[in-house]
């Protein structure tokens, strides 16, 4: 069995529901307080023991190849400048630079999120890998990343990280994994329902974030891309479907003691953001105070 060692990040899109602050700025870049959405992406996946980190990106995301760079040499002299006081923001930013390997691939081909993996086919070879997104991501002890790897230890098969749906609307809002409970928390896929609304969801298991692929998949992608319109979107979820006709095992599983995280629109960055400040160690008091200042003032 082949160890993890590799993750794809799809970042092409254009962020188009942050514009116009993303007409400049990759909405991968966008804050939570002092760090981008994808560094803790990154980070939660070398914490997870991943090495290599391919990050598929368009013309207009030269600003992440900047963060993950090597920090210039004027940086580094303005910190040492600051004295004592900067040297722990030199020895982050040198951090950055230096978390694993990672390789940038430019996006070609049909519009969807199916086509993130086909570009990026030449460097996964025959490996199992992980595919996570970079807008949205869960908070967990043990790594939601962690706990896929696990699955895939046990299972080797394709697995996929789940949330259990709390609201009704999110069942209008995910693809929804059915089939048979063969864990806690573990299904043994035998249908995938794109956005069912509640009363036809085969669970209350949406499949969400971030998922352990095996090769194989690549195959899948092909038939599907050969039979899409010249309209229609490419979707890696087509290529899931066709390996369970083929007998295929697909297992969702449920990221346990976690909290999932979409910073993929206004309003729930915003929240995420809030949330983050208020554990900041550096100014998590003092933005408490502010917010509940606000509150009262606004209730007068």
């Amino acid at each position: 069995m082949k160890k993890i060692t590799k993750a794809v990040i799809p970042a092409a899109g254009f962020g188009t529901r942050f514009l116009p602050q993303t007409k400049a700025m990759p909405k991968e870049m966008l804050p939570l307080v002092d760090k981008p959405i994808i560094q803790y992406i990154v980070e939660e996946l070398v914490e997870s023991g991943i090495k290599d980190i391919i990050i598929v990106t368009g013309y207009h995301k030269r600003t992440i190849e900047d963060h993950f760079d090597v920090p210039n040499r004027e940086l580094i002299e303005n910190l040492k400048m600051g004295g004592e006081k900067k040297k722990p923001l030199i020895a982050e930013v040198e951090r950055i630079s230096s978390m694993a390997n990672i390789a940038y691939v430019r996006q070609k081909g049909p519009y969807g999120n199916g086509t993130p993996l086909l570009n990026v086919r030449h460097i996964i070879g025959d490996e199992p890998f992980i595919y996570t997104f970079s807008d949205d991501f869960i908070v967990s002890k043990p790594s939601r990343f962690t706990q896929l790897i696990q699955a895939y230890e046990k299972y080797q098969s394709c697995c996929l990280g789940s949330i259990r749906i709390k609201r009704d609307e999110d069942y209008d809002r995910y693809g929804i994994a059915g089939g048979k409970e063969v864990a806690p928390g573990v299904i043994d896929i035998e249908t995938i329902v794109e956005k069912p609304g509640k009363d036809k969801a085969p669970s209350d298991l949406a499949n969400v974030s971030g998922y352990l692929f095996t090769p194989d998949i690549f195959d899948y992608l092909d038939e599907v891309v050969k039979n899409i319109g010249p309209d229609e979107e490419f979707y890696y979820n087509d290529a899931l479907k066709l390996m369970l006709r083929d007998g295929k095992k697909i297992y969702a599983v449920e990221v346990k003691g976690g909290k999932y995280y979409d910073t993929g629109n206004k309003l729930e960055y915003m929240k995420t953001v809030v949330e983050f400040a208020l554990k900041h160690p550096e100014i998590n008091g003092q933005f408490r105070a502010f917010l509940q200042d606000t509150l009262k003032q606004e209730a007068k």
